[in-house]
């Protein structure tokens, strides 16, 4: 089976100088190699085609049969990495919780351990008819949260 740091390795050499950032790569037991990245503007084919074919010059398909998918993190993936958090600060965000549960909110902040949610609450506030929204900043440890997605509201 072909290692995945080999893998990790090769692609973060090829992104160097670029504004393209890795996001995250999977090998099954069957050598299927799915490679996955990111931009803050979008991920064009032609950079998937040209990081395809770097990590091809530099594995031995002699040595190991492989194949090799390289696609940019979709609109709908879970955000997997802090710049991706970065990227989607001010939008609406679904977290998922490890220990169970999910939050709703807008990305307030999010840096290299932490992302900071915004999140509305409903209060009764004593002499009022109806509750009032009232906003609470929530932070969380990456290693507290199972997934993060965008959501994507028309």
């Amino acid at each position: 089976m072909i290692d995945k740091d080999i893998i990790h390795r090769l692609t973060e050499d090829k992104l160097k100088g670029t504004d393209n950032y890795f996001v995250d790569v999977t090998v099954s037991p069957e050598n299927f190699i799915t490679v996955e990245i990111d931009n803050d503007r979008g991920v064009s084919i032609d950079d998937c085609a040209e990081l395809s074919r770097h990590i091809e010059a530099n594995l031995d398909r002699e040595k190991e049969d492989y194949e090799l998918e390289v696609g940019s993190a979709g609109l709908t993936a879970p955000l997997k990495v802090p710049r991706q958090y970065r990227k989607f600060i001010g939008k609406e965000v679904e977290m998922s919780l490890k220990e169970g549960g999910k939050v709703k909110g807008v990305l307030k902040d999010a840096d290299e351990t932490n992302a900071t949610i915004t999140v509305e609450k409903k209060v009764k506030i004593e002499g009022e008819k109806r509750k009032t929204a009232v906003y609470e900043d929530l932070t969380y440890d990456y290693k507290e949260i199972k997934q993060t997605k965008y959501l994507i509201r028309f």
